[in-house]
């Protein structure tokens, strides 16, 4: 099961399925639906180097988590929206949907490598089957799929995970699950074990801070301080999180994960 992206195999799915505003993150507006300026005719991006110069920073922080070969090669067999432009409409529904599923499967796939969650790998395995064969239906059975009733089902089973895992943490372990620290004076924080499940840490500064075993998920980094930080054994915690921060050469981060290439 391939959760990373590989653009060789994709047609260019994000760069037109996907809507952008002009903003800090993107140079232009763009609707969905339509090719981003920079896409070429091999589906690649002809700023893909410059991104962040050229003021497209927010693609830089974009992870289809593999959703995009899935669609591109499986969903629709290899056959791209230029070679049939029929399929187009049905392709750019199917992704943003896709993407969805295959993130669920990535922190799925996490949890099961997690030794303390034994008690959960059972129904996590049911749930890693089930998701990956609805990954696998046609376009229209996957665009009527009701997501936020699959995360509903899974998301219990990833805190039970997390839950175990922090048991593990000696200490006091804090809860700030869904908190606004948006910008939030953290250095040197003992964060080990908490759970910063959905917090907002826009520009929080978290350098030097202790984020071993700490549960990330879904949690806003978007140019928060890592610098120094140890991010070792972070729980759910992405690339795109990552890209969307700002670290160093000392950030320790989890073994799955690479350090930003603007660190």
């Amino acid at each position: 099961m391939e959760l990373r992206a590989d653009c060789a195999n994709c047609f260019g799915l994000c760069c037109v399925s996907l809507p952008f505003a002009r903003s800090a993150d993107f140079a232009v507006d763009k609707p969905a639906g339509k090719p981003c300026s920079n896409l070429q005719s091999d589906f690649r991006c002809g700023i893909h180097t410059q991104l962040r110069d050229k003021g497209f920073p927010g693609c830089t922080v974009f992870d289809c988590f593999g959703a995009g070969q899935k669609v591109s090669q499986v969903t629709f067999g290899g056959t791209d929206w230029r070679q049939e432009p029929k399929s187009a409409r049905s392709m750019f529904e199917v992704f943003p949907v896709m993407r969805q599923l295959h993130e669920l499967l990535r922190y799925v796939t996490e949890a099961l490598d997690l030794a303390p969650a034994r008690p959960v790998h059972k129904d996590l395995r049911r749930a890693l089957t089930r998701l990956d064969g609805l990954t696998r239906d046609g376009a229209e059975s996957i665009v009527r799929l009701d997501v936020n009733a699959l995360r509903g089902e899974v998301n219990p089973l990833l805190l039970k995970a997390s839950e175990l895992v922090r048991a593990q943490v000696p200490g006091r372990r804090r809860n700030h699950r869904g908190a606004d620290l948006m910008g939030a004076k953290l250095s040197g924080a003992d964060l080990r074990g908490a759970s910063l499940r959905g917090a907002l840490l826009v520009a929080a500064d978290l350098s030097g801070a202790d984020l071993r075993d700490a549960d990330l998920i879904g949690a806003d980094l978007r140019d928060a301080d890592l610098r120094g930080a140890d991010l070792t054994g972070a729980l759910f915690l992405t690339q795109a999180q990552l890209n969307a921060a700002k670290g160093d050469a000392v950030t320790e981060l989890p073994p799955s994960l690479s350090r930003p290439a603007h660190w």
